[in-house]
């Protein structure tokens, strides 16, 4: 298809590879010439999605989490994809404040952020099998 680029990173799920994911999509997002606070916005989803891979999908072990980037026109599409024990309900999860974890400090607001930066978001997620979430983000040219 015409004026469309794809890049898949798949990396290990430790929290120094959220930095890597950070500055991959950065970078292949650039060709469409987003403005600073469009690259902060996707960065942060993105971190915010990989750390809940790790924190949550794999609680601290290290297995394989996948990031895929598509640009299509001026839309960057971003699934950050993990094979973890999965959400059992999805919409409590996403709930602002909800978190699994609050004695590890979590604050329970990375799928609202994840809703707040981009311009779609979407979270797919079985138990035992893992999560998907996919977002959306539309650079204004």
């Amino acid at each position: 298809m015409e004026n469309t680029n794809e890049m898949k990173l798949i990396f290990d799920g430790r929290p120094v590879n959220e930095g890597l994911a950070r500055v991959a999509v950065a970078a292949f997002c650039t060709q469409l010439n987003p403005t600073l606070e469009e690259v902060s916005d996707v960065k942060t989803a993105v971190s915010e999605a990989v750390t809940n891979s790790i924190i949550h999908g794999y609680e601290g072990e290290i297995h394989k989490i996948e990031m895929n980037c598509r640009l299509q026109e001026n839309v960057l599409l971003v699934e950050i994809r993990d094979h973890g024990k999965g959400i059992p309900d999805v919409e409590k999860a996403m709930e602002p404040m909800y978190t699994t974890k609050p004695e590890a400090d979590r604050s329970g607001m990375g799928f609202t952020f994840m809703e707040a930066f981009m311009d779609e978001l979407d979270v797919e997620s079985a138990v035992g099998k893992g999560t998907v979430v996919r977002m959306k983000k539309i650079i204004r040219r």
